[in-house]
């Protein structure tokens, strides 16, 4: 059994796509994987994300999808989780979230948890995503992407695994939107020589970008 967190550097950097790659990838290798979605603002029903992954991994919403089980809570608001809830009038129970992660693990062998933004939005006023991830101790897989500031964005998000402690498994640089190769390609270098320096341990994987539905695969070292 592996739970993974999968976290962005900021929000829109591709963590859902990147979070369905991933479990296609695994699925194709005969793994039994499930995403399970953090928590998810801004629609009703079935998470959207979740309704992603499934897309991407070509099946069918799961019963543990319709029983709310990949996603605890599903607020209206698109918003941080904070204030999603408390327009909701929503109290969210961390503990639950983290029981419906158990229940999914007793089911399958690899469980994606994908995050709701970057790492420090708030799941209340005062606790905050971050502090989540190092509750349970899950390893991290930080999305990354080729937009302007990603550089920045990326390198602080790794500063603060670094000083929460952190397990960084994975940063996963989506080439989405790719406006320039220059800038691509020295983000890619940065970010390379930083984790070869302080998480030499983590390996960087590249998302290229997706014409249509024509998914690449994505590999995780799972161990099976």
């Amino acid at each position: 059994m592996a739970v993974y967190f999968i976290s962005g550097i900021d929000t829109d950097a591709g963590k859902s796509i990147v979070t369905g790659v991933l479990a296609r990838s695994l699925r194709r290798q005969g793994i039994s994987v499930i995403t399970q979605k953090f928590i998810q603002t801004g629609c009703t029903g079935i998470s959207e994300d979740i309704l992603k992954h499934r897309e991407i991994m070509g099946i069918e919403p799961q019963e543990v999808d319709k029983d709310g089980t990949t996603c605890p809570y599903v607020m209206t608001y698109p918003a941080s989780p904070h204030l999603a809830a408390e327009i909701d009038h929503v109290v969210i129970d961390t503990g639950k979230i983290h029981r419906s992660t158990e229940k999914l693990a007793s089911l399958y062998d690899v469980v994606l948890l994908e995050g709701a933004g970057g790492l420090y939005v708030p799941v209340s006023r005062d606790f905050l995503t971050m502090d989540y991830i190092q509750e349970y101790a899950y390893p991290l897989i930080l999305v990354s992407s080729s937009k302007l500031g990603s550089i920045n964005h990326t390198l602080m998000s790794l500063e603060l695994c670094r000083y929460r402690g952190i397990e960084v498994k994975y940063v996963v640089y989506n080439d989405f939107p790719n406006d320039s190769e220059w800038i691509k390609n020295d983000s890619i270098t940065i970010i390379r020589k930083y984790l070869e320096e302080h998480f030499p341990a983590c390996r960087l994987l590249e998302l290229p970008v997706i014409e249509g539905e024509q998914w690449p695969e994505l590999e995780l070292e799972t161990g099976k």
